[in-house]
């Protein structure tokens, strides 16, 4: 009996050496997805997240089935962050109606003056207290910078897919990206499938980080309303 104690034991601590190994690279990980993220969302959180989902696939790596541990671990912690944020649960507690006149007078005013209006703005238009706005705006901004191919998980929670597939999705997401212009189709491959950060496209393409993140914002919001057309 000692000796199997002494073996599990043995076994637990190469396993969390194992986990040790890699958590650099859930840094890395955690780090790149806090720059798609409003600053509300602390990295710290992000990091302790994906190193207990990192141990916990350690102790369940079997080296005979899977020749990389991190080929096995990098997408179920990049899954387990994602999670999280689906957690925080931002879009229930704002008011859904303000998160959409927000998007309505950001829209409006993006296309006369080039860039986002201020928290101050929105309060004054819309006669709402300045921290609701915040949090509104907080919450439309977690769901659109969620990888757009983990849109899927994120949108069914709502109850939105009952009668649609992932491929079925895909499809949508396919046919409204050909619709886009050439330099929102770059920004899209960039920023979704190439998850540059919104600074890196604005040096690439010279144009500004919130008109970027406004393109971004307009093209999930077609894609929902897509959605919504297909389930009546």
């Amino acid at each position: 009996m000692k000796n199997v104690n002494g073996y599990n034991q043995t076994l637990k601590y190469s396993q969390d050496e194992l986990a040790l190994q890699y958590l650099p690279a859930v840094k890395a990980m955690a780090f790149r997805l806090k720059e798609r993220l409003p600053s509300s969302i602390e990295m710290a959180d992000l990091v302790s997240i994906g190193t207990e989902e990192l141990i916990k696939l350690a102790r369940r790596y079997d080296s005979t089935i899977n020749d990389s541990f991190w080929g096995f671990a990098k997408t179920r912690v990049n899954g387990a962050m994602l999670d999280y944020l689906r957690s925080l649960d931002v879009l229930s507690r704002a008011n859904r109606k303000l998160v959409k006149s927000i998007d309505y007078e950001v829209s409006k005013y993006f296309n006369d003056h080039q860039e986002e209006p201020s928290d101050e703005y929105l309060a004054k238009v819309l006669n709402e207290d300045i921290q609701k706005i915040r949090e509104a705006r907080i919450a439309s901004d977690v769901y659109a910078l969620v990888p757009i191919d983990e849109q899927y998980n994120a949108i069914c929670s709502e109850n939105i897919l009952e009668n649609l597939q992932k491929e079925e999705l895909m499809e949508i997401i396919q046919k409204i990206l050909k619709k886009l212009g050439k330099r929102e189709q770059m920004i899209i491959q960039l920023y979704y499938f190439e998850e540059l950060s919104l600074k890196e496209i604005s040096e690439i393409l010279e144009i500004t980080e919130s008109r970027i993140s406004q393109i971004t914002k307009e093209v999930i919001k077609k894609i929902r309303e897509a959605i919504g057309d297909i389930n009546g």
